[in-house]
Formats: structure tokens, C-alpha cells, sequence
């Protein structure tokens, strides 16, 4: 169980990026974030595993709270929460299978992992992840060799590999096209199932995350402003999420900035209460 609690973000700018935000997360849920650029989707997803220091408030995973510990503790701790970039963050020059390989390194002693010393059955669990998101016989492929949607699946099996307890995606199908976005949220929410852990998705396409979602969560100017089921997210709703902004269904734009300061959220039910 992922518990968030008054979680706040304000950069060294003073925009004020996450202003309070309380939700808790757990099961195999599919939770899709959702919101206009500059709503801090993506700051509220990398507070979780601190690759953004929040400013206040707690994070805990399974009663472990992230936000208290020191860098050696987070290190351990991070392999329970496996991370799906944007950008795939992967090593190209490496192959598919050193790169999937890359999560079990926080479980190898530090000469074990500067020699990728890993046992057989990391090999074979990767071996078997790799046939899950359809990479089959591609292991020894050059990851600067695939396409975007082959890409991302390598980041998926990379995070799936460190048995994590919550798999976080940020913008996972921003650089992908419309076919292949939903081939890779079909696999996120595949994964959510069958390795029972819950899925925290930051998206900008609305339409996908209705498709795929189980939950919703509505962030706008750093506030949570919706939280519910992919039918109650009614038209009025989507108006208060994005203010009057255009939102676009099948948009793949831009990475999350610091918002702007903006008026308060008129009440609609069934949004959250400021």
C-alpha cells in the first residue's frame, strides 16, 4: 500500500509545484493521473521514489516511510519501486538483456554487480519477462537498434524484473503512437493483474486513461482536485481539471513544469473538496 500524505513540492523558484497531496494507493489497481501540463503530475510521481526531494509530507510504501530515510536506505529501498521513464532511460549501446538486467543490480553485492555476476534465476526470470512483453528473442539486440514501443517495454520489463511492491510510469506513451500507446498500456495494466502489484500511471492522454484506468486521479496547479472511477469522469469533471483549457485525447505533448498560480477550484461533485 502506497500512502501519500499532505505531500508538498515547492522549487527553489518558489512555484509552489504540489500544494497538499493526500491519496493512497494500493491492491492492483490501475491509477491514471491525469491533468493539464504544469499540474505537477510529474513532480507528484518522482517525490514517491525521491528522484524529486519533496518539501513536505510523507510517502510510505507498505508502512515504510520513504521520505525519512537516508541514502543508503533509500537505495534498499527502491527496489521495491520499479520506475517507468519517459524517455526509457535505458543504456544504448547495451543490449535488451543487459538493460532488463539493470533492475536486479540493487540485490547484487557491489562486486557481484561491477561484474554483472547474476544468478540463474534472474537470468531466467528476465528470459521469461522478456516473453511477456513480447521481446522474445531479441535479447541480444542493441537497445539503440529497436523502436520507441520496443524501447519502453524494455523499461518495463527492466522494472517488472525488481519485483517491485508499486510500479510507477511517467508519461510512459507521450513518445509513442496511438496504436502503440495502447499496446503499452494493455501490458501496464497485464502486469498490474497478474503480478498483483498496484500500477501509478502519469499520462496526458485522456481517452487512454479512461480505456485503461481502474481509478482516476484529477491534479491541477499542484492540487487533487478529482479522485474516481473512469465513469465519473464526466465532462464537468474534465472542466475543472483543466480549467477551460482544450484537453486532446490522443495528445503526446510535453513534460510536466512548475504551474502557475490560478484562481480556486469550484466544487463539482463528485470532486474532492478543497
Amino acid at each position: 500500500m502506497l500512502e501519500v500524505e499532505n505531500l508538498r513540492k515547492v522549487y527553489d523558484t518558489g512555484d509552489e509545484a504540489l500544494t497538499g497531496v493526500s491519496v493512497d494507493i494500493g491492491g492492483r489497481e490501475v491509477v491514471a493521473m491525469i491533468g493539464p501540463s504544469g499540474a505537477g503530475k510529474s513532480t507528484f510521481v518522482r517525490c514517491i521514489n525521491r528522484l524529486t526531494e519533496p518539501t513536505d509530507g510523507t510517502v510510505s510504501l507498505d508502512s515504510e516511510e520513504l521520505t525519512g530515510l537516508d541514502d543508503e536506505e533509500l537505495r534498499v529501498e527502491r527496489r521495491n519501486i520499479g520506475m517507468v521513464f519517459q524517455e526509457y532511460n535505458l543504456v544504448e549501446r547495451l543490449t535488451v538483456m543487459e538493460n532488463v538486467m539493470q533492475g536486479r543490480l540493487g540485490y547484487l553485492s557491489n562486486w557481484a554487480a561491477l561484474r554483472r555476476n547474476f544468478p540463474p534465476e534472474d537470468i531466467e526470470r528476465a528470459y521469461e519477462l522478456l516473453d511477456l512483453v513480447g521481446l522474445d528473442g531479441m535479447e541480444d539486440k542493441r537497445v539503440d537498434e529497436l523502436s520507441g514501443g520496443q524501447r519502453q517495454r524494455v523499461g518495463i520489463a527492466r522494472a517488472v524484473i525488481q519485483e517491485p511492491k508499486i510500479l510507477l510510469a511517467d508519461e510512459p506513451t507521450s513518445s509513442l503512437d496511438p496504436e502503440t500507446s495502447s499496446v503499452v498500456m494493455e501490458l501496464l495494466t497485464h502486469i498490474a493483474d497478474d503480478r498483483d502489484v498496484p500500477v501509478l500511471i502519469n499520462i496526458h492522454e485522456v481517452g487512454l486513461a479512461e480505456r485503461y484506468a481502474d481509478r482516476i486521479l484529477g491534479l491541477t496547479a499542484g492540487e487533487l482536485v478529482f479522485d474516481g472511477t473512469p465513469t465519473e469522469l464526466t465532462d464537468e469533471a474534465k472542466d475543472v481539471i483543466y480549467r477551460g483549457e482544450t484537453f486532446d485525447d490522443t495528445s503526446h505533448s510535453g513534460v510536466d513544469e512548475a504551474p502557475d498560480q490560478e484562481t480556486a477550484v469550484p466544487e463539482t461533485a463528485p470532486l474532492l473538496e478543497d
